[in-house]
């Protein structure tokens, strides 16, 4: 038998000292960052204009608090509302939980907060009765997998409070180019997507998305770490490095 004196060496008091030191290295390093950021990846063109398919972003979740959505695996305790909270701006790009289904994360920018009035009148949007001023630059040039050359108008758009960020305008007859009014309730965010006429958002009746309730926002987008075309498979490592899109690698996110 083994003696007091004598314990085996995972339980002397050097190897529980060992034990928790490990722990407390494994909470910081492997849980702690997923309450600071959380990594994204981009899967829709909704967002075109300012963030692409393939793109691979870092979202802050300090940003505006904390929520039960907050945690990427699991919540460990049900709770409505949010802790540490502070209100998105007109202008952030936003990773919340479609209110819907809250399994699915959706990312747009913010233009509506409580009490604004928002509509889409002719493609131009209007917040509280006055039109966003709006730039026009020059247009989007995509070559589809046949070669064929599309055009996309492109125009800087400047929300109230002075953000300016690209928007396009693939349609000009969209069904969304023009919209009822929307009063965006209290605790609420109306989002839209950059890519006008090619976005599932606040604007669309019955989409899942309608007015999103603070306590969804899951954090802030705030840079680009790595960027893909999507021309190169996993296991094609020879061309790799052609689908990386350099000038995208480490760009804020506006």
């Amino acid at each position: 038998m083994t003696s007091e004196t004598e314990k085996p060496w995972w339980r002397t008091n050097a190897a529980v000292e060992t034990y928790k030191t490990l722990g407390i290295a494994a909470f910081f390093f492997l849980f702690m960052p997923t309450l600071l950021f959380q990594p994204f990846r981009i899967p829709s063109s909704s967002m075109e204009g300012t963030l692409e398919v393939g793109d691979y972003l870092f979202v802050s979740k300090f940003t505006y608090g904390y929520s039960q959505y907050s945690f990427p695996f699991f919540t460990p305790v049900a709770f409505a509302g949010r802790v540490m909270d502070k209100p998105a701006e007109r202008g952030d790009v936003v990773v919340f939980r479609l209110p819907q289904d809250p399994t699915q994360d959706y990312i747009k920018r913010v233009v509506g907060v409580a009490g604004d009035r928002v509509q889409m009148i002719d493609g131009v949007l209007h917040i509280n009765g006055q039109a966003v001023k709006l730039e026009k630059i020059e247009d989007r040039v995509d070559i589809d997998e046949y070669g064929s050359e599309r055009r996309v108008a492109r125009y800087y758009e400047t929300l109230p409070g002075g953000v300016k960020h690209v928007v396009l305008d693939s349609d000009p007859e969209s069904r969304s180019d023009n919209t009822e009014e929307f009063l965006v309730p209290a605790g609420h965010y109306f989002m839209v997507g950059d890519n006008r006429d090619n976005s599932n958002d606040s604007r669309v009746p019955g989409s899942g998305v309608g007015y999103v309730p603070e306590q969804n926002l899951v954090g802030r987008a705030e840079v680009v770490f790595f960027s893909h075309d999507g021309s190169a498979q996993l296991w094609e490592v020879w061309k790799w490095p052609f689908a990386i899109r350099y000038s995208r690698l480490f760009g804020l996110i506006d």
